[in-house]
């Protein structure tokens, strides 16, 4: 059987092309071109093939996710939107939901996942919206903030108190009482469709809800950020990979005082500072695959350090980019200018530095033996 990721690659490079910055300007991804992308497969490309995807394991679809972020965070951003939800279907749904589901997803139709609400960020057990069953019916009330690419959806995956528990639910965006407003001109992944979503007295068969019994709310946000980590972390390594492309280039090109810029040691010394922050992600990230792969007990810290190293490096590094290009690399919409921005998101969403620090640092006081402290 053939392998699906370069094709999958090579839809994404002729989809995106040379447009990302004027995307970026204007805020807008072209709904045709995400369709177009979904329909092959690519926005969620670890969905089985029974369900139309394309059956990447973690590892390439990483590649391919970090293909997205060197060319287009905010597209990526809506990869990591539809790859979540996908994935929360995946782990959560009955079969015949799964069955009616992730085919949508895998052909052309567009989703979101909402978490976060005004009150509920780091802290999600402070989740207020709720998903309340009425005879065969199920009642969604509530608000959720800067839900990514909630602007393209036709589906959004929401997270709410149900019964005892929590559940995830399926809501289409044209139902009645749903309403998306888009949050125009963010710091970063501007084009991501970015929007906070409010729920008024929406009715749904309750057959919306996934898997239909309230679970512990950790079990299910922490499911399903962790793909989200992994995609994040992946995307960083792509915007890596374009900051230290465009550095070389311009350093090779440039001349200052008789020589071009990458033969003075302190714009060398830049050169490699990038390199070994793009080798680190990228290693990093390959682990955290490979446990996800292999099915490992360590796929989730190995996750949260993958996405914790990745987001920090993306950003230090795209600053470092756009200190070799100078005035060339501050140009808004340029590759290093966009890099710059997207990457200081990456450090905020689907845990915070600060949150997967929390997190690294619980792992240590866990794990590591009391006699070696």
């Amino acid at each position: 059987m053939a392998d699906p990721l370069p094709a999958a690659t090579a839809v994404l490079a002729a989809r995106i092309a040379d447009r990302a910055d004027s995307w970026d300007r204007s805020g807008l991804i072209p709904v045709g071109t995400l369709r177009e992308l979904g329909s092959a497969g690519a926005l969620c490309a670890e969905v089985p093939t029974r369900y139309g995807g394309l059956g990447l394991d973690s590892l390439a679809n990483g590649e391919l996710t970090a293909e997205a972020g060197s060319r287009c965070s905010s597209v990526r951003s809506v990869m990591t939107s539809q790859g979540m939800a996908a994935w929360t279907v995946q782990r959560f749904g009955t079969p015949e939901q799964q069955a009616s589901w992730l085919p949508r997803l895998t052909g052309g139709e567009l989703a979101a996942v909402g978490f976060s609400e005004a009150d509920a960020g780091s802290d999600l057990s402070a989740m207020a919206t709720t998903i309340e069953r009425q005879g065969e019916d199920v009642v969604v009330e509530g608000r959720k903030v800067w839900v990514t690419s909630a602007h393209y959806a036709d589906l959004l995956v929401l997270f709410g108190r149900y019964q005892d528990g929590a559940a995830a639910v399926v809501v289409p965006t044209g139902v009645p009482g749903v309403r998306v407003r888009r949050i125009a001109d963010p710091l970063g992944c501007r084009a991501a469709g970015h929007a906070d979503v409010r729920l008024d007295q929406v009715r749904l068969p309750a057959g919306h809800v996934l898997g239909g019994a309230g679970l512990p709310l950790p079990l299910l946000v922490t499911t399903a950020l962790a793909y989200g980590r992994m995609s994040v972390a992946w995307g960083c390594v792509g915007i890596l990979r374009a900051c230290l492309a465009a550095a070389v280039r311009h350093s090779r090109t440039r001349e200052q005082f008789g020589k071009p810029i990458g033969e003075h040691q302190l714009v060398a010394g830049h050169l490699a500072d990038l390199l070994v922050a793009e080798q680190t992600a990228t290693r990093v990230c390959e682990h955290a695959s490979r446990c996800w792969d292999a099915g490992s007990p360590d796929q989730v810290i190995a996750t949260v350090l993958a996405k914790h190293i990745s987001a920090g490096q993306a950003a230090k590094a795209a600053s470092a980019a756009v200190q070799v290009l100078a005035s060339a690399g501050a140009a808004d919409g340029g590759v290093v200018a966009r890099a710059y921005r997207d990457a200081k998101l990456m450090e905020i969403i689907e845990g915070s530095n600060e949150m997967c620090r929390l997190m690294l640092a619980d792992h240590v006081l866990a794990r590591v033996p009391e006699e070696s402290r």
